[in-house]
């Protein structure tokens, strides 16, 4: 036990902040979709060159730095397009910013790893916490020099970070090193170079609240009438007044459309994004916008009713049901998605997963979902794992925070809680005290069932170790089942009884019962009272 890692307490995940609502521009025609790409491009050369500047500037920058590129933004587009731009720049870069820490973190914890196995004999075992040596003194010489490797790395990422140089690229670097691997993505030089474009493209404009419509740069009025603001060199394209230009589609939002509605008729802040989806060849409009934090319910308030544990594995959700004391009720229900192919696919299969566990959690009528808040960001290193390549694999696969983000916008709507817990430890105590009780002739509970259950029950308190039930014969109920699950002071808990005057049990010893007289009576039968109390004296040692 002293070994183990303290366990954090449980806490509810706060709901989201804000919204985005996708929806297609359906029915463009040749000069819509000719403006648009001319936009897009006028203004991602823009963005390209404000991100250039700003990462010029390094540490250095200041207000004052981001007012002089406003300024020579608003001649070429205009004021509104150039505090867009102005504002997704330095997003970029705090972005990149915060990416470039966490690779020194990677870099250091791999470094770590090597330098204490290095340190190790050759052959030597590892422990239960740490790993031993090398196998073999090939493998030994190979991590020695990528040792080296990572060292000069880290110090090359240190130096940037001092300096306060980052390594941006727009459009992605996973694109931009697929030119030279055209062959291997199946992809020809005239559609990469199409998708590069595409993804440079800038199109968003930022809201304001008490303008038109709550957006004076892209422009959706309530009958879905879309229209935007051309940048100066632009405006000889606009068929209509002002400089703008209306789209001969019409768009309407089917998810959350009326609070998009009632914001767009209070000419509240709308932010919007135009951009082209080149897999499918679509034209998309995405709407966001802030909503103020729902009030965080109190745990207990929350744990009312019970909860359901679930347990994140790599191709389903397992969920079990706890009642208010801890005890698994029904019989549980497993959620499965596929996490392969493209990032939209593995997103619609995490959400179509999550409805389904709402649902359920819904009919059941539970307030309350625990999820373990997990972070495998020192698990991913390829150092920590050595030869498991498959398990990095699918610890790399498995979107953690995004399910534990989208989970908790998807619940805010429902009013569920979401319940964060200390992942320590709940699949292996899980399976040692739940899962060979909970299995039955007809169910065969899994050790992802049973961390299901270690999960719920540390999210409402109670310890995960299942108590051995008492004989039957010392059991209130005779041949009941009472364990720990109770918490302290209900009638019926497990726990030390209080003495009771007279037989507790059918096995009566000898004197304990309320009907056993004198017991030495059977001893002195036809003897006075006063031979009664006799007793032997110890025998001489001599005569």
């Amino acid at each position: 036990m002293a070994d183990l890692r303290p366990i954090e307490a449980s806490f509810v995940a706060s709901g989201p902040s804000g919204v985005a609502v996708r929806t297609r521009l359906k029915h463009l025609t040749a000069d819509d979709e000719k403006v648009l790409c001319l936009v897009g491009a006028h203004l991602g050369s823009l963005a390209s060159k404000d991100l250039k500047a700003r990462c010029q500037d390094g540490l250095e920058h200041s207000g004052k730095a981001w007012a002089v590129r406003k300024r020579e933004l608003t001649p070429v587009s205009s004021s509104r397009w150039a505090d867009s731009i102005s504002k997704a720049t330095h997003d970029q870069w705090a972005l990149a910013r915060r990416c470039q820490l966490a690779h020194i973190q990677n870099l250091q914890a791999g470094i770590r790893t090597i330098e204490r196995r290095l340190s190790q004999p050759i052959g030597q075992k590892g422990t239960k916490g740490a790993p031993g040596g090398y196998r073999s003194r090939r493998e030994w010489h190979a991590k020695s020099r990528r040792l080296r490797v990572l060292q000069d790395r880290l110090a090359t990422a240190r130096a940037d970070r001092e300096a306060g140089v980052v390594h941006v690229v727009r459009g992605g670097k996973c694109l931009a090193r697929t030119r030279h691997q055209l062959e291997a993505a199946k992809l020809t030089e005239s559609a990469w170079r199409g998708r590069w474009e595409a993804e440079r493209w800038f199109c968003q404009a930022d809201g304001e609240s008490g303008k038109r419509y709550g957006n004076e740069t892209i422009r959706v009025s309530p009958d879905g009438e879309v229209s935007i603001k051309l940048p100066a060199p632009l405006t000889h394209l606009a068929n209509a007044p002002h400089g703008r230009y209306v789209l001969a589609c019409r768009v309407t939002f089917a998810h959350r459309g009326e609070e998009w509605a009632d914001r767009v008729a209070a000419n509240r802040a709308i932010a919007y994004r135009i951009h082209l989806d080149t897999g499918r060849e679509r034209w998309c409009l995405t709407a966001s916008w802030q909503i103020p934090p729902s009030p965080t319910l109190p745990i207990e308030a929350a744990l009312a009713h019970g909860v359901i544990g679930v347990d994140m594995n790599a191709d389903h959700l397992a969920a079990w049901r706890l009642d208010a004391h801890g005890n698994p009720m029904g019989a549980p229900r497993r959620f499965f998605y596929d996490l392969t192919g493209t990032a939209p696919h593995r997103d619609a299969q995490v959400r179509h997963a999550l409805t389904r566990l709402l649902h359920w959690a819904t009919a059941c009528g539970v307030r309350a979902i625990a999820v373990e808040d997990l972070d495998f960001a020192a698990e991913k290193t390829r150092e920590k794992h050595g030869r498991r390549k498959r398990f990095r694999q699918l610890v790399s696969g498995m979107p953690t925070g995004k399910l534990r983000a989208r989970l908790a916008s998807m619940a805010d709507r429902t009013g569920i809680a979401v319940i964060a817990v200390d992942p320590a430890y709940t699949s292996r105590w899980g399976a040692q005290h739940w899962q060979k009780p909970l299995t039955s002739t007809t169910r065969n509970t899994t050790r992802h069932d049973a961390a299901a259950v270690a999960i719920g029950r540390r999210a409402q308190g109670h310890p995960i170790r299942r108590r051995t039930a008492p004989p039957p014969a010392h059991r209130s109920d005779e041949q009941g089942h009472r364990t720990v699950q109770a918490r302290m002071g209900v009638v019926g808990r497990e726990g030390t009884r209080p003495r009771v005057p007279g037989p507790r049990t059918r096995s009566v010893g000898a004197g304990r019962g309320v009907n056993a007289g004198n017991q030495n009576a059977q001893h002195c039968s036809g003897r006075s009272a006063e031979h009664e109390s006799w007793q032997q004296d110890s025998l001489p040692l001599s005569l």
